[in-house]
Order: C-alpha cells, then structure tokens, then sequence
C-alpha cells in the first residue's frame, strides 16, 4: 500500500501541482512558435487538396474516373490496422452516417483517413478507458473494496469515453467556427474592396484568403479551397454550397446564397456583397451589445460572494477592533 501512500502524500501532491504549472507556463510561452508552425501545416494540407482536386477533376474530363491516385497525390491516409478494424467490425455503417462527414468537415477533417480514425477511436476508447479504470482503482485508490464495485465504476467511466471523441470533435468544430465568425465581417469588406477595385470573384477569394490568414487560419483555408473548387467545378453554385456546408455557419450561407442568386440573376456581386458585409457588421454589433446586456446579471453572484463580504469587513472591522481594545461592556 506503498502506492497509496505515496499518491495521497502533501509532497506529492505538491510536486504534481508544480509540474502541471511548469508546463502551463511553458505552453503558454511556446504557444506562438507552435501557431507558425500550425500555419505552414495548413498551407501545406491546403495546398495538397488542391492538388487532389485538380487531379480528380482532369481524370474526370479525361474520363478515367474520379479515384485517381497517381504518385504526386498524397493523401492523408489511416494507419493499416485502424482500417483492418474498422473493415473488419464494419463500423463505418454501425457509427458513421451522413451528418458524421459533414462535422469531420466543420472540424477541419477531410477525406477517407480522419474518417477512419474516428471510427476507430470511438470503437476503441470505452475498452481502453475501462481497463484502465478498472486496473487504477483495483490497484490504487479502492483496493480494499470488493471487485464488482470497481468493475461497475470501471464500466461507467467505459460508457462515459464512447462519447469522449463526439465532445472533442465539437469542441473542435466549435472553436473552428468562433474563428470563421469573428473573422467573417472583415472577409466580406475585403471581398467587396476586391470586387469594387474591378477583380473577378475567384481572385478576391484568392486574394482575401492571403490576407486574412494571419487572423484566421481556419477561414483562410475554407476560402483557398472554394477557390480551388470555383477553378475546377463546372458548377460555381456547387463551390459556394460547399462553403456553407463546411462552415456550417448561418451567416456564411446566406452570403453564398446571395452569391448564387447574384450569379443565375446577372445581378451585381458587389451590390450583394455590400449588402451582406452591411448585415454582418450589425450582427456583430448586436452580438457585442447582447454580451454588454448581460454582463450585469452575470456580476450579481461574483459581487455577492467575493466583493460585499470584503466591502462589510472593512467598513465594520475599525469599529470592532476599537470596541474590542477599549474592552466595553455589552451588558453579558
């Protein structure tokens, strides 16, 4: 019970805690090389795609078909035995559907191989979490209990990570489109600078997309594929649905909407995209105004827990401490 011993010990504890803060501080200050290097991964990815679909797509007129996988196409593939088990269990028609594409999308997720290793992620992690669990507290901290009791804390912390890779994805599908929406109004000005200033549709996407990814690298790489797709797909309608879709953003849609109207309409683009940007900056505005509104209520508990207690004590000790030091009867 040495073990016990030493994992509930003050030292212990302490050493943890400071190492956890170590990395904290270390993380933090290592964060900006890493959003460089993130950014050149992004590219690269951003760039690869584009080479998948120019490929797919002249096998396509050459009519060879649209799975052509020639050497200068790399493909982010799954490792083998993440694909021998999802083959295998037949997982992609037991957990996958068509929603599950569409977030692996959002997410930033795209092709056959992040597809894969989903699959096989929530296959695998209640087993490995279980026997984890199970070994910890037989072992550690319920090592006196009966067995059933940790086997059944075991099978719950199990059942519990089946659902742990659907909350990373949408806390990944989430943050990616806090990006695109914060950097949204500002791409439809440059947008409309672009196409006011005499440029085509595809080169203000392209030309946007350079200058927008030092803000968000995210949209940045949503907007170099729709230029990609704007070069390729003979239906341009199809390449700004695509955009949409991948954002999954209401705001992003009604502007490709728009676009697509514009474009079977003969309608100005710019007038769209003037109207739009105008849109998107109201609703930024109002999304600020809504987040001042419910400040207030937000401070109430925070100033009755820590500021009024701290506001009496400081009003009230002078008075005690004088009626204390001059040692006055109360009459007890």
């Amino acid at each position: 019970m040495n073990l016990v011993a030493l994992l509930t010990s003050r030292d212990f504890l302490v050493a943890v805690l400071a190492a956890i803060s170590a990395a904290a501080v270390v993380f933090t200050f290592g964060s900006q090389f890493v959003g460089k290097a993130e950014m050149k991964s992004r590219i690269k990815r951003v760039a690869l795609e584009r080479e998948r679909m120019r490929a797919e797509e002249m096998a396509r007129l050459r009519g060879g078909g649209g799975d052509n996988r020639s050497g200068t196409i790399r493909r982010v593939q799954s490792r083998d035995y993440m694909r021998n088990v999802v083959d295998r269990f037949s997982l992609q028609k037991l957990l996958a559907d068509e929603g599950t594409v569409d977030a692996l999308a959002r997410a930033g997720y795209r092709g056959q191989g992040p597809l894969t290793t989903y699959l096989f992620l929530r296959f695998v992690t209640p087993f490995v979490l279980f026997t984890l669990a199970l070994l910890y507290l037989s072992f550690t901290v319920l090592a006196d209990r009966p067995l059933y009791l940790n086997v059944l804390y075991a099978l719950f912390i199990g059942l519990v990570g089946a659902y742990l890779p659907t909350l990373l994805l949408k806390n990944k599908i989430i943050k990616r489109q806090q990006s695109i929406r914060k950097s949204w109004p500002d791409c439809l000005d440059l947008m409309l600078l672009c196409v006011e200033a005499g440029m085509s549709v595809e080169h203000a996407f392209k030309r946007v997309a350079k200058e927008i990814g030092m803000q968000s690298a995210e949209l940045a790489e949503e907007l170099t594929l729709t230029t990609a797709e704007l070069s390729f797909l003979e239906d341009r309608t199809k390449a700004y649905e695509n955009l949409g879709k991948r954002t999954g953003l209401d705001g992003v849609r009604a502007v490709m909407t728009a676009l697509i109207q514009a474009d079977k309409q003969g309608t100005s683009v710019g007038q769209a995209l003037r109207v739009m940007a105008e849109e998107g900056r109201e609703q930024r505005m109002m999304e600020a105004e809504k987040k001042a509104a419910a400040l207030p209520p937000k401070l109430t508990v925070p100033l009755i827990l820590f500021f009024l207690p701290v506001l009496f004590i400081i009003i009230i000790s002078p008075a005690m401490i004088k009626v204390f030091s001059q040692n006055v009867n109360l009459g007890l």
